[in-house]
This record gives structure tokens, sequence and C-alpha cells, in this order.
């Protein structure tokens, strides 16, 4: 029982500030503290800084309590609190029984977490049918939901550091921003009918219009027969047309200049698309969250008849992110929209209207933009579940700029990635701030994409480079324009190998910072010694690696152009220099033709042009070509997506190893090509493939768990995108009793290399 003493004790007031860092800007979070207060009848403010949220009221110690419970519980659904920290207070607090929100402090060099951009909300969809300012408006938005870092040019997040500056708010929507009871109270991208953003139409016959409903009316015409419209949406424009038309999906390809890589689809909800595909609980709650991102999902029947992902039975759905997305959808007469980045395939995602008018007026037949400007330009997130779990394969829209939270101090360090699904990532504090894909940094247009970026984010994040990381590899464009701005600048410059970034950069996931095993599998990563890197078996920290055995090396005809020719490969693997005479599958000889493979041969032979390579990605392209699937490479990994596509996934069949070596592959490649030549499935001797290396990874990965006392393992690398690969290794190890680290905040692929570069910089600055 409280004596009545301590009852007096807890009801006399105090004055607190209370701080509060994380996902805490752009997500109604001073609203929500506003009416959380209020309905406490606590007195105080709350506002902005760069660095998070500041809290002052005048409370008993009990009330403050009650407080933080209910702030902890009941925050927003987007909000993340990463720390809550509260400490008594001299500052005057004015004593007019109200609670307000106050102007924001830019103050410090510190910087808070900005939210991703977000979905639309139920509660707007609903609004834009019965709110008069409101109806029809397409960018509605709320303090749950809208654009976020698309728009943002600067911290703290207000309407005045947003690309929404240059509308001024009507007095109905000024109205409801400064009403604390509103939804809309401080949402930063308010808007209406009246004082927003509007979508712009000019069609081939001149016809210009602002009206949304007849701009509709034109995509939805459009689309139903059969053209291709271009789209502003909220990180860059769109090509969007029927999903069921083959015609418009041929045309569509010949525009973006891509012959085979599959298009995602859009349906209007998840009834609409499990028509289509299977959907298990993990993949709904991906599919339909916030974030929106594409999630790759198992084919029930094909929705088009050829053309949308031939050779694949995985589909890339998304549901709508956006008003108009919702309006198009919810027409009868359209089941599904292909929706694809607007760009020539390989270059970044166009942002400009000028640009988009230009390269895409006269070849598609309506270009749709809207007078806002995108400030950070983004793609479509790309996902899927693996083991239970959600993962990333391309980190966009949606989850960009959501920093990993590291043990390690990073503050001034700029890590650039690789070159191949380029993103960089710079440091504050602790946190690893990750940018939005970039893509193959050999494109030029991707390099000013890159440089663009690179200097919103020093402007956005208050950041200021005080170490330089990059790859190891000396002809990278990253490697170049590190060592350039190194110069320029006079900052220190460390060179990092490709897969102990891998292995650090899920090392930072997780924060582990103690020695690990790490397998690392890739397409390739240039070695210590020289040669071409990709499949790794370390043992590592954050400080420095032990590269315990490989894949067996064989030469790679050609350097760079085995990657785009996977049948180079297969000569690699069947050629015996010895004189034994090669015996490769007869359809084989008369796909390349046997004076292109003596070439290689001799290649080999004379070791011209033929550096070593332990690359895991090679030696799936090896199998593909070798039973037919896939030659040549028209997008990145095509020939080994297209193998786990054809593979039956109740075969349980493998191949024997050699337990001595069993990473050395060559016996299998023979024995693959020997039972292709007798007839067996391409569909089996894919099972079989996969088996055999799941297999031949496991038995290795558990020796060396034994020989060097570790049970933790580490997988990753851009093989590791193959569901079928990683589910089964992933089993595998967790029946030898061994505890396994797969990325899923970040992508296994070198997206995530600048994670990687930069934990290994702080560990060893810091040591």
């Amino acid at each position: 029982m409280i004596s009545p003493f301590f009852k007096i004790v807890l009801q006399m007031l105090h004055n607190y500030q209370i701080y509060i860092k994380g996902l805490v800007q752009g997500v109604g979070f001073r609203p929500f503290i506003h009416r959380m207060a209020s309905e406490m009848k606590l007195t105080g403010s709350v506002y902005n800084t760069s660095d998070g949220i500041y809290i002052f009221i005048q409370s008993s110690e009990a009330n403050k309590n009650t407080f933080i419970n209910k702030i902890i519980t009941n925050k927003p659904a987007i909000a993340e609190i990463e720390e809550i920290s509260v400490k008594k207070t001299n500052k005057i607090i004015p004593e007019n029984n109200r609670f307000s929100i106050v102007t924001s402090d830019f103050g410090n060099n510190s910087i808070t977490r900005i939210s991703p951009d977000i979905a639309i909300c139920n509660d707007c969809l609903n609004d834009v049918k019965k709110q008069a300012h409101r109806l029809h408006y397409p960018f509605i938005n709320c303090t749950h939901c809208g654009p976020r870092f698309s728009i943002i040019k600067g911290l703290p997040y207000d309407r005045d550091t947003t690309t929404m500056n240059s509308f001024k708010m009507c007095p109905i929507c000024q109205t409801e921003y400064n009403n604390a009871k509103d939804r809309r109270f401080h949402a930063q991208p308010i808007a209406c009918n009246t004082c927003g953003p509007v979508y712009q139409m000019k069609n081939l016959q001149g016809i210009y219009t602002e009206d949304y409903n007849t701009i509709l009316s034109s995509v939805k015409e459009c689309i139903i027969k059969g053209g291709i419209v271009t789209l502003k949406s909220i990180g860059g424009y769109n090509l969007i047309c029927n999903a069921t038309d083959p015609n418009a999906i041929k045309r569509l390809r010949k525009i973006k200049m891509r012959p085979r890589k599959p298009f995602a689809v859009m349906f209007y909800d998840k009834n609409q698309a499990e028509k289509y595909v299977f959907i298990n609980n993990d993949e709904l709650q991906l599919l339909t969250s916030w974030r929106r991102p594409i999630v790759l999902l198992h084919e029930k029947q094909k929705i088009c008849s050829n053309g949308l992902n031939d050779g694949y039975r995985t589909l890339g759905v998304m549901l709508p992110y956006t008003l108009i997305h919702h309006d198009l959808l919810q027409s009868k007469e359209i089941t599904a929209i292909v929706i694809t980045s607007a760009n020539s395939d390989g270059e970044p995602i166009i942002t400009q209207d000028s640009e988009a008018r230009c390269k895409f007026g006269q070849i598609t037949d309506l270009v749709i933009e809207y007078n806002r400007d995108i400030y950070n330009r983004e793609d479509d997130s790309v996902t899927h579940i693996i083991s239970g779990k959600s993962r990333i394969i391309r980190r966009s829209r949606g989850y960009v700029p959501e920093p990993i939270q590291s043990d390690l101090h990073v503050e001034g360090i700029f890590a650039l990635g690789a070159d191949l699904n380029n993103a960089f990532a710079i440091g504050k504090n602790k946190d690893i701030i990750l940018s939005q894909y970039i893509g193959n940094m050999q494109e030029k247009e991707n390099q000013i994409f890159f440089e663009t970026s690179m200097l919103h984010f020093f402007q956005i994040f208050r950041f200021s480079p005080k170490q330089i990381i990059c790859d190891l590899h000396p002809e990278y464009f990253s490697t170049t324009i590190a060592a350039k701005y190194s110069i320029q600048h006079n900052i220190p410059l460390l060179h990092v190998q490709h897969h102990h970034a891998h292995a650090a950069a899920v090392m930072a996931e997780y924060n582990l910072n103690e020695d690990v095993l790490a397998v690392c599998l890739d397409g390739t990563g240039y070695g210590d010694d020289g040669c071409s890197w990709g499949g790794e078996i370390l043992k590592c920290n954050y400080a420095s690696y032990n590269r315990l055995t490989h894949f067996e090396y064989v030469p790679l005809p050609g350097g760079n152009a085995a990657s785009k020719e996977p049948w180079r490969m297969v000569i690699s693997y069947l050629y015996d220099k010895n004189g034994i005479q090669t015996l490769y599958p007869e359809d084989f000889i008369e796909r390349i033709g046997k004076k292109k493979i003596n070439i290689i041969e001799a290649m080999i032979d004379r070791n011209v042009l033929s550096p070593l390579s332990s690359s895991a990605g090679r030696l799936f392209d090896t199998i593909s070509s070798l039973i037919g699937i896939c030659d040549i490479n028209t997008y990145q990994s095509e020939a080994a997506i297209k193998l786990e596509q054809v593979a039956d996934i109740e075969c349980e069949e493998f191949y024997p190893i050699n337990k001595n070596n069993p990473l050395d592959f060559k016996s299998l490649v023979k024995q693959i090509a020997k039972d292709y030549q007798l007839g067996v499935p391409a569909s089996i001797l894919s099972s079989r493939f996969h088996n055999t290396l799941v297999y031949s990874l496991a038995h290795t990965i558990y020796y060396f768990s034994k020989t060097t006392n570790n049970n933790k393992v580490i997988l990753s690398g851009g093989v590791f995108q193959n569901k079928l690969l990683s589910n089964l290794l992933i089993k595998q190890l967790a029946a030898k009793k061994l505890r396994v680290f797969f990325p899923s905040k970040i992508p296994c692929n070198d997206g995530s290399i600048a994670i990687g570069q930069m934990a290994i910089a702080a560990a060893l600055t810091n040591k």
C-alpha cells in the first residue's frame, strides 16, 4: 500500500525533457504526441530537430511514466523508436494548460531518420470519395502515407525542405494542418484539388488538360486498346500497358530494348492476384505492406500467353501504391498492368518531365506528368521470401533511406560499393545509410545518377566524408571515382576485398563483431591473387579474413565475355588440354558451331585472355548452357535464373561428390553432360545440380565448422538470390546445428557491398 507521503511525491509536478530518436519524422509522430499529451491534459511542447524529436512536459512522475508507456505502445504503425531518453530540465514550460507543436530546430549537424515513401493508406482512399475538396484528388496524403524521401531536400522534415515548398496551402488545408484533431495535422505534403500538384496530359492531337477524370479516362482507354502510357510515379516515370496483351508487351520490349527479361505486373488487390499466383502468409504480409515492393511469387496460371515472363514459373507482383494505380485497376476491363521503369534497359529511371517527353513522347501513346519535382530518384523495390523471411533483391522505394544500425562508430565514412547493382553508403554516428539502387556503373547515365545522388545524400544528411572506401578491383568506375575524390579532397582511401565486404555486410546487419564462417557465392570479385573469385569460404571478422577454400579454378575464356556468353564456360569445364577427346553434347555443337568451340579451346590451350576463376555464377552459367537452357545472357544472370526456374523441386536426386575435394565440379559437369546426351530431362538435371551443389557446400562448411570450432555461418553473394539453392542449404546447415545468418534488411547481391566496406573501415579505424 502506497503511503500518503509517497502519493504526494508522485503528484508533484516536474519539468521533463524527452528525446526520441528513430523513424519519427514524416510519419505523424508530432501530431500523435500532441493528441496523447492533450488527452492526458499535459502542458508542454514537441518539435522536430535534425536528430530526432524533443518533447517538454510538465507532469508528475507517475503521469510521465504513463505518457512514455503510451508512446511506446501506441506509436504510429510506420514509426520506429530506436532510443528514448528522459531527464528533468530547468526549461520553463508556459503554464497555459496547453500542449503545442512548435517550430522545428535545424540546430546541429546530427540527423534524424527520414521516412521512405509510403503507399496510399485506406483512410485516404476513403477520403477521395467523400471529402468535397479532395474528391478524386490523385495526390491525396496524410501523416500516415504519401511521398517522403522522393521529395525531401533537407532536414528537418518540414514543407519548406521538400519539393512541396512551391505549393501554398489553401485555407482549408491550412486549417487541417493546424488542427490537432485532424489526421493531416502537420502532414507536410498536405494538398487538395485547390492548392496541390496536378497531373498534366498532352495527347497526340495536341489537346492539353489538367482534369484528372479526363486524364484517367484517356489512360484507361489507351491501355484497354493495347497502347503504352508513360506515367510519372513517385520515384520516376514508369511505362505501363495491359498485362494480358502480348502485342502491347512485344512493343514495350522494343521501346525498352529488353528482349527477354520478365516484366512485373500490378494487380488491384490480393484477390485478383491470387487467380494467377500462389501467395502464402509471409508473401501476403510483404505484398500488402506499406512499402509496396515487387514480390516474386510462384505462378498458378499464365496471365499472358507469351512475352511477359517466358521461361519463368515466377511472376513479379505488386499492388497499387498511388491513387491513379487504384483507379486504373478498378476497371473491369483491365485485369492487371505491366509496370516498368521508363528508360532504356540498364539506364536509370527518368525523373525529368522534359526528358520523358523527349524520349517517350513520340514512341508511347500518352505521357502523363505532374507539376511537383522528384528530388530523389527511386525504382520499385524487388523482394521475395526465402526460409520464411523477406529478402531484398533491389532496395529502393519503400526501403530507402532506412539505416542499418551498427555497433560500430561509422561517422564520416563514405563507401562507394561495387560496379554491379551499385548502391553507396554514408556513415552517421552508428547508422549506415545505404543509398537507393543505382545500377550498373559501366553505364554513363548511371555514373551521373551516382554522382547526383551522392551530392544529394551529402546535403540531406549533412555529411562530410573523412574516409573513403572502395572495392579492390582496379578497373571499377567506383574505384576510379573514389581515387579521384580522395586526391581532390585529401581524404584517406581504403581498398576492400569484394568477398570480405560481402561477409561484413551480413555481419553488420546482425551486429556480429566476432569470427564467423562466410560462404560468398557470386559472379566475380577481384581476388588477392589477381584471379576472379566468386566461390569462396572465408573465416573472417571485420578486420581480417582467411580464405579457407574455394571452388576449383577454371579458365574464363574471353574474360568478361564469358559472363555474357555462358557457352564459353561449357568448353572451359569440359575441354581437356591433355588431348583426350572432349565429348560435347551434339546439340551444343550444333548451337555453337565447331569453329567457335575450336577458337575457345585454342584460347585455353595458349592461355590467351583466359584468367582463372572460382566463380559460382559461372558454374551456374555452364550448366544452363550445357543442357540447352541459355547460351547468351541478354540481362544479368539470365542463364542462372532460368536454370533455377526449370528445376523439378520434387526431385531429391544428386550425384556423388569427391569428399577429398568437394568444390571441384569438373566431374559433376561431365556427368551432367553425359546424362543430357542420354536424354535425361533438363528439369531433372537442374535439380540434381542444385542438390549436389548444396550437398558439397554443406559437407565443406560442416568440416570447417568443426576444424575452426565456429558454428556461425554467413551466406552472401548474388548467387543466394536463388531461392531453391538458399532454402535447401539453410535447411541442411540447420540440420547440422549450425547458426545461419542470411541477409534480410539488405540485398545479398552487390547492392550491400558498401555496407560491408563501411563496417570493415570502421573496425580498422577503431582498432
